[in-house]
């Protein structure tokens, strides 16, 4: 595919190609398997970020931050249109909101209490669930005992410090939400243009869940490196990865993407490591992988 078009808008005067294009070249020039890749990457990248802001503000400021950064950008380029709107297309908006909010809030309290690739592997729990429920396969109920057996192993049924059980409930919370994400989306998609109902979701969730960051974070919400941190929060988290992920998705088959994705937990578990030093014992990463085999699966259901 070339970079530019003869038709190609460019900077009057200057003779050069806008941004923009630039940008949409570049991400074209990559291959739609690495562009899901460095989503999964972005997003964790943005947990990880996310994390270090514990030491400082409780999870749910920083959960507020990050949706506040999202709604901001996503609404000053998409601007979701309100007018003309029928009630179930505001039920279905408002109802993606909410569960927006939570998932995340649900997530970072999670993460507050496990490693990240424990948090993240519990959570996932939630897109596969969906994706069994849809699927009338007996192999399936092999992917669902090997996502329990997962679980089952990242349970602190000794004396271990590395996960909680109210950790696992919020991961849990976060999967469940998680999975009605999922089906709102769909839903958003049917009545809202482009992306203009995810625009419409992280606004309202960003109104929801304003009173209670704002409460917990206080004045440390207004230091400039906070916000500035928050800020690359919501850019890391939500929008580069969905940004990336719509790309890829035009270029390649839903059911290879769901492979890619299954890959979350393991990379969410390796920048644990590297990024907050989360070292994970041989069981942990055993329980990881009974996830990720899981899902991948499950995702590997059309091939059947």
């Amino acid at each position: 595919m070339t970079a530019f078009a003869l038709d190609d808008p460019i900077e009057r005067g200057s003779g050069l190609p806008r941004p923009g294009n630039l940008l949409r070249a570049a991400a074209d020039s990559i291959p739609p398997s690495s562009l899901v890749l460095l989503a999964i990457i972005s997003v964790q990248l943005g947990a990880g970020l996310a994390k270090e802001l514990f030491a400082v503000l409780p999870p749910s400021a920083v959960v507020f931050l990050r949706i506040a950064a999202g709604a901001l950008i996503m609404g000053a380029f998409v601007r979701p249109r309100l007018k003309g709107l029928a009630w179930r297309d505001w039920a279905v908006g408002v109802g993606f909101g909410l569960t927006l909010a939570l998932m995340n809030l649900s997530f970072y309290e999670a993460l507050a209490r496990l490693p990240m690739g424990i948090a993240v592997a519990i959570e996932f729990l939630g897109p596969l669930g969906v994706a069994v429920a849809a699927s009338r396969r007996r192999i399936d109920l092999l992917w669902v005992t090997l996502a329990a057996t997962g679980v089952a192993l990242l349970a602190p049924w000794g004396d271990s410090a590395a996960t909680s059980w109210a950790g696992i409930g919020f991961a849990l919370v976060a999967g469940a939400c998680w999975a009605g994400y999922i089906l709102l989306s769909a839903a958003a998609g049917r009545r809202f243009p482009g992306t203009s109902g995810l625009a419409f979701a992280m606004i309202v969730s960003a109104v929801v869940i304003a009173p209670v960051g704002v409460t917990t974070g206080g004045a440390e919400l207004l230091q400039p490196h906070l916000l500035l941190i928050g800020l690359g929060v919501g850019l890391l988290s939500s929008v580069i990865p969905y940004s990336l992920e719509l790309k890829a998705l035009r270029r390649m088959p839903p059911q290879v993407f769901g492979i890619l994705m299954s890959l979350e937990p393991a990379v969410a578990a390796l920048i644990g490591v590297l990024l907050l030093g989360e070292i994970l014992d041989a069981q942990h990463w055993v329980a990881i992988v009974c996830v990720v085999a899981a899902s991948l699966g499950s995702a590997r259901r059309g091939k059947a």
